[in-house]
């Protein structure tokens, strides 16, 4: 398996941006396309670790669900906020690149050069 990971999700132009610009470096990350292959409770909260950022940092707030969960309240926990991203995939951000060097949102695309 590649040393390089991406959290993909095909739908989104950053995600693809990323995706290309490791590629066209040679480099053939393993592709994790979370929409269709959800992380767990689990797995998300040992990436958002490895992020070091707050999981709310990594919420797609402009997703319905953002809303209808409630998601803004700040009163919400991280796991509780985990749990909404577990259960309901799209609310993660896009795309997550996890190298040798680190963990990182990759927004825009050309964030992840500073992985290489």
């Amino acid at each position: 398996m590649s040393p390089i990971t991406i959290y993909h999700n095909p739908r989104c132009s950053n995600s693809r941006g990323a995706l290309q610009l490791l590629q066209e470096r040679g480099l053939a990350p393993h592709i994790v396309d979370y929409v269709k292959e959800p992380l767990d409770a689990a797995a998300l909260t040992a990436l958002v670790a490895q992020l070091g950022l707050p999981v709310r940092e990594l919420l797609r707030s402009k997703e319905p669900e953002y809303a209808a969960l409630d998601l803004a309240n700040s009163a919400r926990s991280e796991a509780e906020l985990i749990a909404a991203v577990a259960a309901h995939p799209t609310l993660l951000n896009r795309p997550i690149v996890v190298t040798p060097k680190g963990a990182r949102l990759c927004r825009p695309p050309e964030l992840v050069l500073e992985l290489l």
